[in-house]
């Protein structure tokens, strides 16, 4: 696949150039999106991590909100890290009073879930899909997925500590999630694999 996507970061919060570094590493053009006319100029969308009531509320301030949702339903390839896994749930534990996602993936998901800022970790995690090595992982006030519907493919789960086996890696369709924070290690597998998955996209429209 030899195609240059153009894939936006939304640029809210969060580690949006981290999130670009990576994804110009795998091999595509990155357009920081803040206002609704950036969104249609992109092929993907990377949420990062970050503050999930902040987005939610910045998001609805600069009007974006339901242009998201709009593309999202239309087709357009989404990957969240951590806070970005949050906005892309269909269901939510443990959020803000009136706290409002994107949606898109059909899973429930349990916000700080792997408690907070002090018992941040590493982790090796072997994700389907990216290559036989273990991806060592950072957890920051990580989320999990506590369960999911029929049409989501779990692409990862903790293999150690007392949270083993717990859902940190989905896709459903052309959208993807992980409760770690892949742009803060040098290893850029998800980005590869996330901006493949736009490049599969663009052929087939």
């Amino acid at each position: 696949m030899t195609a240059v996507p153009t894939i936006g970061v939304l640029a809210l919060q969060g580690d949006v150039r981290e999130h670009a570094r990576a994804l110009e590493g795998a091999g595509a053009r990155t357009l920081p999106v803040r206002r609704p006319e950036e969104l249609e100029r992109v092929d993907g969308l990377v949420l990062p991590g970050g503050e999930s009531t902040t987005m939610w509320r910045l998001a609805r301030s600069f009007e974006l909100l339901e242009p998201v949702r709009k593309r999202i339903e239309s087709g357009l390839p989404v990957y969240g890290s951590c806070a970005g896994m949050i906005m892309l749930a269909d269901r939510i534990r443990d959020g803000a009073r009136g706290q409002e996602t994107f949606g898109g993936i059909d899973m429930t998901v349990r916000r700080n879930a792997f408690g907070r800022q002090v018992d941040s970790f590493e982790s090796d995690v072997r994700l389907t899909g990216v290559g036989d090595e273990p991806f060592h992982a950072v957890f920051i006030r990580a989320p999990w997925v506590e369960s999911v519907g029929d049409g989501v493919d779990v692409l990862g789960r903790a293999e150690s500590g007392r949270n083993i086996g717990r859902i940190v890696a989905v896709r459903q369709g052309r959208l993807m999630a992980t409760a770690f924070h892949p742009e803060l290690t040098g290893d850029h597998r998800v980005h590869h694999y996330f901006a493949d998955l736009v490049r599969r996209a663009m052929e087939e429209e």
